[in-house]
């Protein structure tokens, strides 16, 4: 699912003042890229991204003043393009009046920022890389356990909401019920949150929803989370073999992540919070490089080993 970013967006998080072509505040941002057009200034277009959202800051605006006044007027006429999202002038500088008379032509917004460039050019593109990661949904629950970030999944009724809220009980935090909104913010990195429709909730058959925030208190809830397990909870089938050692490592492709996923039967009498909890302290062990399934295989082979000898 393809996120989608307009300049009204940056407008608001950056509190950018509107100069000129404000008939283009809806212009989508279609790229986390920043292009700071120093080559441009100097005459050079042949490979110019107009897609990108065009930053001037003190070295193009200076040098833009050197020029003379038709040069000035010609190139600052061609960083204003149909697929231009917008120009950004930092440091509170004075827009050149050919770029406000291109952009009003053309309907390119030029903004102004009172931040300096390299400060501005980060935190945009922070921002845009967090907009426009690509997203999905996920039916499941997600809770933060001993710092993990464990995605419970299976079928509807079996028993995952009740499961996180006796997580929740034991000290763990909630960050989404029902549906988990997953982005890719980096390789092999996605997040997960929630819906702001149901964010703090959990539905409990025979109970109703419960808002686990006004329960347990804001200690027991986060907005959202590194997914780095996936808990899978389905019904105990008597003839399916599963797993005893845990030495064979499944995975779950989410967006064009791998993540670990560990398949739980369910049936009455076991714990799926333990369970659940112990996988989570087990998945930081493994990562420290302390192997329970590894070492008991180790030793077991060695016992063999000494036996035939």
């Amino acid at each position: 699912m393809a996120a989608k970013v307009l300049i009204k967006d940056v407008i608001e998080e950056f509190d950018l003042e509107i100069v000129s072509g404000e008939e283009g505040i809806n212009r989508p941002i279609t790229v986390s890229d920043i292009s700071r057009p120093g080559l441009e200034m100097a005459g050079y277009f042949n490979y110019y991204p107009a897609e990108r959202v065009q930053l001037l800051g003190k070295t193009e605006l200076t040098f833009a003043q050197r020029l003379s006044d038709e040069d000035r007027a010609n190139r600052l006429t061609k960083l204003c393009s149909d697929t231009t999202p917008g120009i950004i002038i930092t440091r509170n500088m004075e827009v050149p009046p050919q770029l406000i008379e291109a952009s009003e032509e053309l309907a390119v917004p030029v903004l102004r920022s009172k931040h300096k460039t390299s400060l501005f050019s980060s935190r945009l593109t922070n921002f845009l890389e967090r907009k426009l990661a690509p997203t999905t949904a996920v039916h499941g629950v997600l809770v933060d356990i001993y710092g993990v970030g464990v995605l419970i999944t299976g079928k509807s009724g079996v028993g995952k909401s009740e499961t996180a809220l006796e997580l929740v009980k034991r000290g763990h935090r909630l960050v989404a019920d029902d549906c988990v909104e997953i982005r890719q913010e980096d390789e092999n990195l996605i997040v997960g949150s929630s819906p702001e429709l149901i964010e703090h909730l959990l539905e409990i058959r025979g109970l109703g929803i419960i808002n686990v925030m006004t329960l347990f208190g804001a200690g027991a809830v986060r907005t959202h989370k590194k997914i780095s397990l996936v808990m899978s909870l389905e019904l105990w089938e008597q003839n399916k073999q599963y797993d005893r050692l845990g030495l064979d490592e499944e995975k779950m492709k989410i967006i064009d992540t791998e993540v670990t996923k560990l398949t739980i039967p369910v049936r009455p009498g076991r714990n799926l919070a333990v369970i659940i909890e112990v996988a989570a302290m087990n998945f930081r062990l493994k990562r420290m490089g302390v192997n329970a399934a590894e070492q008991f295989t180790n030793k077991l082979n060695n016992v063999i080993s000494d036996e035939k000898n």
